[in-house]
């Protein structure tokens, strides 16, 4: 099982330096600072490629005949975190700068050469899934487990994640959550609370995929 200071202390150092920032930044900075090519951004983007590496390595050490299942759960996390990592980077476009074609930046919401603003069923959508994943698994799941065992089917439970992902799942929900009730107040605390939860919705993944790798590996 993972040490709390992957699950619970550095998720929640990363929150208070996160609130730090928004104190002391202006919002020019801040803005600057969650961009497209600021620092937030590289460092969801270096999570995303850390999950699919551990994915793909995973995939690489069982028999897909004997495991077909896993395999086959381990494929669809690796070629969507493959296609997260790859949006990020406007698939090279951040790093490389090369011009987007006319045809595209016409359809491109950010003039990019990605998909995800092109439509929000290559955006929203997928993220809405992977939000209420983590919901359903990282907290549901895992207080079913605890309150209700047996409730869940066992031969799933290899790819259930486990209580100690909790804290993480609770901070993907939490930010926003908090930006809402703030805001009746005329406070806002994140600058941009959409980067803050989707760092915290990678760093999930890349935790939960580390948990199955050692899980189907043992």
């Amino acid at each position: 099982m993972l040490s709390r200071l992957w699950t619970l202390w550095l998720p929640l150092l990363i929150l208070l330096f996160q609130l730090g920032l928004e104190i002391m930044f202006s919002s020019n900075d801040l803005a600057h600072l969650m961009s497209e090519d600021g620092p937030v951004e590289m460092l969801q983007w270096l999570i995303i490629v850390g999950a699919f590496f551990v994915a793909a390595a995973t995939m690489l050490r069982i028999n897909p005949r004997q495991n077909k299942g896993i395999f086959v759960w381990l494929l669809i996390a690796a070629l969507a975190c493959l296609y997260v990592a790859g949006e990020e980077i406007s698939w090279g476009q951040h790093f490389l700068n090369w011009s987007t074609p006319e045809y595209w930046s016409a359809v491109n919401d950010q003039h990019e050469t990605n998909l995800h603003n092109t439509s929000s069923w290559l955006d929203q959508k997928p993220r809405l899934i992977l939000l209420l994943g983590i919901v359903v698994g990282g907290i549901v799941f895992p207080l079913l487990q605890k309150l209700k065992p047996g409730l869940l089917p066992e031969k799933f439970a290899v790819i259930y994640p486990p209580m100690a992902l909790m804290p993480v799942a609770l901070l993907v929900i939490g930010p926003p959550l908090a930006q809402d009730v703030t805001k009746l107040f005329g406070i806002g605390l994140f600058e941009r609370v959409s980067e803050v939860q989707e760092l915290y919705m990678f760093y999930f993944v890349l935790l939960y995929l580390i948990v199955l790798r050692r899980r189907v590996l043992a």
